[in-house]
């Protein structure tokens, strides 16, 4: 099931852990400590693209990222999971991913062979905890008489890291991470305008860019109303605090407003299209209405609604398309 505020979610992960500080504190924490400690997280770097199927683009996205694993270069990728069910079959997406993730290692360079060693990562959203196993074998029943088959099976352990069994104040990394995953985590159980998120002291040592980027996210929650926003940030003792968060709500609900009267200017041409054209031609064939009710340029609608006037025919109107 699509999430409907997917883009909100993968704004937020990413606008914190694209940064390789943010990332590495977090993950450095996370990971077994055998394998952190033969990281060399001053070299982590982001890496461009993403592996993550379209079909699964509605609750998941991606960050790459590259380091120095033991003298030897290697890839972490990091998965953020954000749909509200448990996935089983979580390893055998890891899987195609890291096969992608190998194929442009090698790309059309041919860098060959050895493949770097990719450490998968999956941080999951949900209010409540998976019971996965996080191997990939656990796919298979290799019991008994099958167990022979194992050596013909590909195997690897990820490392599954879900919110809903951390406790806020468990929560490591860097402030502007920690913020941003105190909220991810509050979203799914109510607590956008909790004490875990609005923690002054906190607050205080996260950017400003961070800060406007978690507000703007509690304020486009439909469960998030302004009495209610208002009433919290009035029990904030820093001034400093106070004045942004409440000058940045002012800011938003005017973008909003602004937002609201041009998508209504918008449905307004596109209503005067589609009726100039049904009054002339009779009914619209359901690919020029998409056509028209999805544009989003007042310009180009005003020019379809003068042609709907005067061409002689559909597939003349059509033509202008």
């Amino acid at each position: 099931m699509a999430d409907p505020d997917h883009n909100a979610h993968d704004k937020l992960f990413k606008a914190g852990f694209s940064d390789p500080a943010t990332a590495s504190a977090f993950l450095r924490a996370e990971l077994p400590e055998e394998v952190a400690s033969l990281v060399d997280w001053a070299s982590l770097r982001l890496e461009p693209g993403s592996f993550v199927d379209s079909e699964f683009r509605h609750c998941e996205s991606d960050l790459l990222f590259s380091a120095r694993v033991a003298g030897r270069e290697a890839r972490i990728h990091l998965l953020f999971e954000h749909q509200s069910r448990r996935d089983p079959l979580m390893a055998l997406r890891l899987l195609r991913y890291m096969v992608r993730i190998w194929e442009s290692w090698v790309g059309p360079a041919g860098k060959g062979k050895p493949l770097p060693a990719i450490i998968p990562v999956v941080l999951g959203q949900d209010a409540t905890v998976w019971k996965v196993e996080p191997r990939f074998s656990a796919l298979f029943d290799l019991s008994g008489e099958l167990a022979a088959l194992g050596r013909y099976v590909p195997d690897f352990d990820f490392r599954l890291i879900q919110l809903a069994a951390m406790p806020f104040e468990a929560i490591a990394g860097t402030s502007d991470g920690v913020l941003i995953l105190r909220v991810l985590k509050a979203e799914r159980t109510g607590e956008l305008l909790g004490p875990a998120v609005w923690d002054e002291a906190l607050l205080l040592q996260v950017g400003r860019s961070i800060f406007e980027r978690v507000l703007r996210y509690i304020l486009g929650q439909e469960d998030v109303d302004r009495e209610t926003f208002e009433r919290t940030v009035s029990q904030i003792v820093s001034p400093q605090i106070h004045r942004d968060a409440m000058t940045l709500a002012q800011q938003y609900r005017q973008e909003g407003r602004r937002e609201g009267r041009e998508e209504g200017s918008l449905a307004s041409l596109r209503m005067a299209v589609l009726e100039a054209l049904s009054l002339r031609f009779g009914e619209v064939p359901e690919g020029l209405r998409e056509a028209v009710e999805t544009t989003n340029d007042a310009g180009r609608l005003r020019e379809w609604h003068r042609a709907a006037i005067v061409s002689p025919s559909l597939e003349v109107f059509s033509e202008q398309l």
